[in-house]
């Protein structure tokens, strides 16, 4: 079991390193303006989502898997309507993904199957893992899509 253990936490840093460099290039040829836009007023901006997948990246592979988990308000990422420029945007998500990595990287094998409680439930540690990194990869696809609307 420990090495199939090990192995699901490095893929899963592989997965978490290989998605934000195709956030960044995105981001990166776009405007501020680019960034803020939104499809519709009930879709989310780029903007939006970096701030979502910093707060849940955080909570899951930070706060949840080290304990306690720390209060977010989850609502707040996508109600926010300030345009936060693009490179802090992208400097507090690599930071937090920086921060997700040290702890994956110190993480016992042998605590894949630890619970953690958290307010919205109790999940062990190795469904934290497989939710952020499945989240990030479904959240990258949006911001590669909303990217591409915004660009010829």
């Amino acid at each position: 079991m420990s090495d199939l253990a090990k192995s699901f936490i490095e893929e899963s840093r592989a997965f978490l390193a290989e998605y934000f460099p195709k956030i960044e290039r995105c981001v990166e040829g776009l405007t501020e303006e680019d960034v803020w836009w939104r499809p519709s007023e009930a879709s989310n901006s780029i903007g939006n989502i970096l701030l979502h997948l910093d707060g849940s990246t955080r909570w899951w592979l930070v706060s949840v898997i080290t304990g306690p988990p720390s209060s977010r308000v989850r609502q707040q990422e996508f109600d926010e309507r300030e345009r936060i420029p693009r490179a802090e945007l992208l400097d507090r998500l690599r930071g937090t993904l920086a921060e997700a990595d040290a702890v994956l990287a110190g993480l016992d094998p042998e605590t894949l199957l630890e619970r953690r409680r958290t307010p919205r439930g109790e999940y062990t540690v190795m469904w934290a893992v497989y939710h952020a990194v499945e989240h990030f990869s479904m959240h990258t696809g949006q911001v590669l899509l909303v990217a591409k609307m915004r660009t010829p």
